[in-house]
């Protein structure tokens, strides 16, 4: 199907998008597969190979206990965070796996083999799951591949499912590869960015469905600052990174202790917009439930732009609670045009491409949100999100100890304000700028291509490898 709006925001959990919500979605596949072939029964023996950037930082991303999860068949967007730890703590305690919920096998975190060194042709984060009978013989064995932000790509299916694409893409109403491309059906149908987007979401969803569907991707987002606010201590994983977002939240609360609880101090809108992209990305790093926007690791960009739309953008009338519905909609069906133009014509995934991919894209998918909400034509809009990504290109990811935690928590932070500044520059000028936004992704993808593997989530290089872990 042509990429959406639902999915480049998709709910799931932490820590990875590409290491968690994907290899439990590939896993409940395989699981799903397995049952509806009428084998389970023969089932004697499991095997799962990790390959690359999954086998390399797995550990830190929480791959291995997701994959299990998956093969018990859970959905990441399904699954709560109550059921994850029970299912875990059972697992752990017993050594065995219910698959596919019904049979129960021996198998837990230590049984998966890690290949770390081996890159399958199509992607680097590669999985193999096979399970055999008693006299060894192969019953079933498919190989996945997780490409960012939740997708998932079965070997042997890449031209099927590109060639899937195109012909779901026919059936749009107004389809778009390329900025120029969306410019121009803007242009044509006297539309905006995010009306356009809203136009082709119809062909497959009630207006009423898009509306209500991106509320609630809103109310999780809104959730999982919640969730964290209330959280304290040190972040799991033995980094031993200190939660701060409770206590940033309790220092911006007294500056509205003489004012209503909703006041909001305009001189205080970065702390506030930090405190959000911190609130969302330590959540994530806890395994919670947070909204792949675009990725995990780039979870609180959107959240914390959409936040300042709402509450600090000058000239915005949010006066009543459908205005600032319409805000939220209007966002993020903007940021997903924009995010469209990454996932096809390069890459949201920081094992292929770095964190540019991942941190890059949503900065970039945020500004032109914001660009949008504020007033801006589609030139604006495009402009916002191309100056918010060239300032971005080049970025590595290199986790420390394979944690989504250094730096990829601060990092949103930093990001969302640059892409409020992107979007600020964009609405003072008239839309004309020298670079395209499709200059810059194809740079972004000739860039990612280009980088040592040691800075594209592997923990080899970088930060990862030049600062001690404890």
């Amino acid at each position: 199907m042509a990429v959406g709006v639902f999915d480049l925001f998709s709910i799931g959990i932490g820590p990875s998008s590409s290491h968690t919500v994907g290899p439990m979605r590939a896993a409940a596949v395989f699981a799903e597969e397995l049952k509806s072939s009428g084998k389970l029964d023969r089932v004697a023996s499991l095997r799962v190979d990790l390959y690359g950037s999954l086998a390399a930082t797995g550990h830190g991303h929480g791959t291995m206990t997701a994959i299990l999860l998956g093969l018990e068949g859970f959905h990441p967007e399904l699954i709560l965070p109550d059921e994850v730890e029970e299912r875990l703590a059972a697992i752990a305690e017993t050594g065995k796996l219910q698959l596919a919920g019904s049979v129960q096998l021996p198998y837990g975190v230590q049984d998966i083999v890690l290949r770390p060194l081996t890159i399958l042709p199509r992607h680097t984060n590669g999985m193999t799951f096979t399970v055999s009978d008693a006299d060894g013989e192969v019953l079933h064995s498919a190989t996945f591949f997780s490409v960012g932000g939740g997708f998932i790509v079965r070997e042997g299916e890449e031209d099927a499912a590109l060639k899937e694409l195109d012909e779901s893409k026919k059936e749009l109403p107004l389809p778009f590869r390329t900025a120029a491309e969306l410019l121009g059906r803007c242009q044509s149908k006297g539309l905006s960015i995010g009306e356009i987007m809203f136009v082709n979401e119809r062909a497959s969803r009630t207006e009423e469905e898009i509306r209500q569907g991106l509320l609630h991707i809103y109310s999780v987002m809104q959730g999982c600052v919640e969730t964290s606010l209330k959280r304290e201590g040190l972040l799991p994983g033995g980094l031993k990174v200190r939660r701060r977002a409770p206590d940033w939240h309790e220092r911006l609360l007294k500056e509205s202790r003489d004012h209503d609880p909703g006041y909001r101090d305009p001189k205080y809108w970065q702390e506030w917009v930090n405190l959000i992209a911190l609130a969302v990305n330590e959540e994530n790093a806890s395994g919670g439930r947070v909204v792949t926007a675009p990725t995990n690791g780039a979870a609180g960009i959107i959240p914390a732009v959409l936040y300042y739309a709402l509450h600090f953008a000058p000239g915005m009338d949010v006066a009543t609670q459908a205005d600032r519905d319409d805000v939220v909609v209007k966002f993020l069906l903007t940021a997903a045009a924009i995010g469209v133009l990454y996932k096809e014509q390069a890459s949201i995934s920081g094992a292929e491409v770095g964190c540019q991919g991942e941190v890059g894209s949503a900065s970039s998918m945020a500004a032109a949100g914001l660009a949008e909400v504020m007033g801006g034509t589609p030139q604006q809009v495009e402009n916002a999100a191309e100056i918010a990504m060239e300032h971005n290109l080049g970025l590595t990811c290199d986790p420390i100890g394979g944690l989504v935690q250094i730096p990829c928590i601060e990092r949103n932070a930093i990001a969302a304000a640059k892409a409020i500044n992107a979007a600020k520059m964009a609405l003072w000028g008239d839309g004309t700028h020298r670079v395209s936004l499709d200059e810059v992704i194809v740079t972004m993808r000739e860039t990612g291509k280009d980088m040592s593997s040691k800075y594209k989530e592997t923990a080899m290089g970088g930060l990862a490898v030049n600062v001690v872990e404890c």
